[in-house]
Protein backbone atom coordinates (compact mmCIF):
# COMPACT_ATOMS: atom_id res chain seq x y z
CA UNK A 1 0.00 0.00 0.00
CA UNK A 2 1.54 3.44 -0.75
CA UNK A 3 0.57 5.97 1.61
CA UNK A 4 1.41 9.15 -0.50
CA UNK A 5 0.96 12.62 0.91
CA UNK A 6 0.98 15.35 -1.53
CA UNK A 7 2.63 18.61 -0.89
CA UNK A 8 1.27 21.89 -1.10
CA UNK A 9 2.75 22.13 -4.25
CA UNK A 10 1.13 19.21 -5.64
CA UNK A 11 -2.03 19.78 -4.74
CA UNK A 12 -1.91 23.40 -6.06
CA UNK A 13 -0.57 22.09 -9.80
CA UNK A 14 -3.08 19.34 -9.86
CA UNK A 15 -6.01 22.03 -10.77
CA UNK A 16 -7.55 21.23 -13.80
CA UNK A 17 -5.54 18.10 -14.43
CA UNK A 18 -7.17 15.15 -16.01
CA UNK A 19 -7.82 11.83 -14.71
CA UNK A 20 -7.37 8.59 -16.91
CA UNK A 21 -10.71 6.27 -16.44
CA UNK A 22 -9.67 2.20 -14.79
CA UNK A 23 -12.21 0.66 -17.51
CA UNK A 24 -12.65 -2.46 -19.14
CA UNK A 25 -14.77 -4.36 -21.53
CA UNK A 26 -17.78 -6.25 -19.93
CA UNK A 27 -17.17 -4.79 -16.23
CA UNK A 28 -19.97 -6.35 -13.96
CA UNK A 29 -20.19 -2.30 -12.92
CA UNK A 30 -18.65 0.78 -13.76
CA UNK A 31 -18.84 3.47 -11.16
CA UNK A 32 -19.01 7.07 -12.08
CA UNK A 33 -17.69 9.94 -10.12
CA UNK A 34 -18.95 13.62 -10.90
CA UNK A 35 -15.11 14.40 -11.26
CA UNK A 36 -11.48 14.10 -10.05
CA UNK A 37 -11.05 16.15 -6.75
CA UNK A 38 -7.51 17.96 -6.24
CA UNK A 39 -6.01 15.04 -4.28
CA UNK A 40 -6.73 12.56 -7.41
CA UNK A 41 -5.16 14.40 -9.57
CA UNK A 42 -2.15 14.83 -7.44
CA UNK A 43 -1.68 11.19 -6.84
CA UNK A 44 -3.09 9.86 -9.95
CA UNK A 45 -5.88 7.75 -7.76
CA UNK A 46 -9.46 7.71 -7.80
CA UNK A 47 -10.64 9.00 -4.60
CA UNK A 48 -7.81 9.49 -3.09
CA UNK A 49 -8.52 12.31 -0.60
CA UNK A 50 -8.49 10.97 2.97
CA UNK A 51 -12.21 12.71 3.59
CA UNK A 52 -13.47 10.63 0.48
CA UNK A 53 -15.46 7.33 1.61
CA UNK A 54 -15.72 5.63 -1.70
CA UNK A 55 -13.34 3.15 -0.34
CA UNK A 56 -15.24 2.18 3.22
CA UNK A 57 -18.17 2.46 1.63
CA UNK A 58 -16.92 -0.60 -1.41
CA UNK A 59 -15.86 -2.96 1.52
CA UNK A 60 -18.76 -2.22 3.81
CA UNK A 61 -20.94 -2.59 1.36
CA UNK A 62 -19.43 -6.10 0.26
CA UNK A 63 -17.58 -4.92 -2.73
CA UNK A 64 -13.93 -6.09 -1.21
CA UNK A 65 -12.99 -8.33 1.31
CA UNK A 66 -10.74 -6.14 3.00
CA UNK A 67 -10.75 -2.07 2.97
CA UNK A 68 -8.81 -0.87 -0.21
CA UNK A 69 -6.17 1.97 -0.59
CA UNK A 70 -6.46 4.37 -3.21
CA UNK A 71 -3.02 2.94 -4.37
CA UNK A 72 -4.31 0.01 -4.99
CA UNK A 73 -7.05 0.77 -7.67
CA UNK A 74 -5.90 -1.43 -9.91
CA UNK A 75 -7.54 -4.59 -7.78
CA UNK A 76 -11.07 -3.48 -8.68
CA UNK A 77 -10.29 -4.35 -12.39
CA UNK A 78 -9.60 -7.94 -11.70
CA UNK A 79 -12.41 -8.34 -9.71
CA UNK A 80 -15.03 -6.71 -12.57
CA UNK A 81 -15.42 -3.26 -11.31
CA UNK A 82 -14.50 -0.13 -12.59
CA UNK A 83 -14.19 3.89 -11.99
CA UNK A 84 -15.03 6.65 -14.57
CA UNK A 85 -16.37 9.95 -14.04
CA UNK A 86 -18.65 12.69 -16.28
CA UNK A 87 -15.55 14.89 -16.14
CA UNK A 88 -12.04 13.96 -15.93
CA UNK A 89 -10.97 17.54 -14.97
CA UNK A 90 -9.67 18.27 -11.88
CA UNK A 91 -11.25 20.74 -8.89
CA UNK A 92 -11.33 21.38 -5.64
CA UNK A 93 -15.30 20.60 -5.53
CA UNK A 94 -18.01 19.39 -7.86
CA UNK A 95 -19.39 22.96 -7.76
CA UNK A 96 -16.39 24.35 -10.03
CA UNK A 97 -17.93 22.31 -12.93
CA UNK A 98 -20.92 24.10 -15.06
CA UNK A 99 -23.98 22.12 -16.13
CA UNK A 100 -22.93 22.06 -19.50
CA UNK A 101 -19.39 20.22 -18.47
CA UNK A 102 -21.37 17.63 -16.92
CA UNK A 103 -24.05 17.38 -19.78
CA UNK A 104 -21.22 17.05 -22.12
CA UNK A 105 -19.75 14.39 -19.91
CA UNK A 106 -22.87 12.62 -19.83
CA UNK A 107 -23.01 12.32 -23.51
CA UNK A 108 -19.67 10.97 -23.53
CA UNK A 109 -20.44 9.02 -21.02
CA UNK A 110 -23.25 7.06 -22.65
CA UNK A 111 -20.74 6.43 -25.41
CA UNK A 112 -18.21 4.87 -23.40
CA UNK A 113 -21.25 2.53 -21.52
CA UNK A 114 -22.03 1.74 -25.38
CA UNK A 115 -18.09 1.27 -25.82
CA UNK A 116 -17.07 -0.88 -22.67
CA UNK A 117 -20.60 -2.62 -21.87
CA UNK A 118 -20.74 -2.98 -18.71
CA UNK A 119 -23.50 -5.01 -16.75
CA UNK A 120 -24.30 -1.93 -14.46
CA UNK A 121 -23.30 1.92 -14.38
CA UNK A 122 -23.37 3.04 -10.51
CA UNK A 123 -23.47 6.79 -10.20
CA UNK A 124 -22.16 8.37 -7.57
CA UNK A 125 -23.92 11.73 -7.09
CA UNK A 126 -27.87 12.43 -8.01
CA UNK A 127 -27.19 15.88 -8.79
CA UNK A 128 -24.97 15.55 -11.69
CA UNK A 129 -27.02 12.68 -12.61
CA UNK A 130 -29.64 14.85 -12.58
CA UNK A 131 -27.94 17.01 -14.60
CA UNK A 132 -26.38 15.10 -17.20
CA UNK A 133 -29.17 13.07 -18.34
CA UNK A 134 -32.20 15.85 -17.71
CA UNK A 135 -33.72 13.56 -15.32
CA UNK A 136 -34.45 15.96 -12.39
CA UNK A 137 -36.65 13.92 -10.40
CA UNK A 138 -34.04 10.88 -10.50
CA UNK A 139 -34.63 8.96 -7.03
CA UNK A 140 -31.43 6.68 -5.59
CA UNK A 141 -31.56 3.06 -6.50
CA UNK A 142 -32.10 1.59 -9.61
CA UNK A 143 -33.34 3.50 -12.43
CA UNK A 144 -35.85 2.93 -14.76
CA UNK A 145 -33.40 4.08 -17.92
CA UNK A 146 -30.85 1.89 -19.18
CA UNK A 147 -28.15 2.34 -21.73
CA UNK A 148 -27.91 -0.44 -24.36
CA UNK A 149 -28.12 -3.31 -21.63
CA UNK A 150 -26.12 -1.27 -19.26
CA UNK A 151 -28.80 -1.15 -16.43
CA UNK A 152 -28.65 2.49 -14.69
CA UNK A 153 -27.75 2.88 -10.24
CA UNK A 154 -27.61 6.13 -8.56
CA UNK A 155 -25.29 6.60 -5.35
CA UNK A 156 -24.79 9.63 -3.21
CA UNK A 157 -21.82 11.64 -3.81
CA UNK A 158 -19.34 9.51 -1.63
CA UNK A 159 -17.43 13.04 -0.65
CA UNK A 160 -17.03 14.05 3.00
CA UNK A 161 -18.44 17.11 1.80
CA UNK A 162 -21.84 14.98 0.99
CA UNK A 163 -22.90 15.68 5.19
CA UNK A 164 -26.75 14.42 3.92
CA UNK A 165 -25.35 10.63 4.00
CA UNK A 166 -22.87 9.27 7.16
CA UNK A 167 -20.81 6.21 6.18
CA UNK A 168 -23.27 3.44 7.25
CA UNK A 169 -25.85 5.23 5.24
CA UNK A 170 -23.76 4.89 2.64
CA UNK A 171 -22.26 1.18 3.08
CA UNK A 172 -25.88 0.33 3.27
CA UNK A 173 -26.50 2.02 -0.15
CA UNK A 174 -23.50 0.25 -1.83
CA UNK A 175 -24.29 -2.89 -0.23
CA UNK A 176 -28.02 -3.00 -2.29
CA UNK A 177 -26.15 -2.61 -5.36
CA UNK A 178 -23.63 -5.25 -4.39
CA UNK A 179 -26.90 -7.57 -3.83
CA UNK A 180 -28.29 -6.41 -7.12
CA UNK A 181 -25.65 -8.67 -8.85
CA UNK A 182 -27.32 -11.51 -7.15
CA UNK A 183 -30.54 -11.29 -8.55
Amino acid sequence: MENFKPTKEDLRDATNRTMEDLIDYNLKFLFCGINPGIWSGATGFHFAKPGNRFWKALHLGGFSERLLHPSEEHELLENGYGITSFCKRTTATAAELSNEEIVEGGKLLVKKIEKFKPRYLAVLGIGAYRTAFNHPKAKLGLQDKTIGNTRLWLLPNPSGLNAHYQLNDLAKLFGELRQAIKE
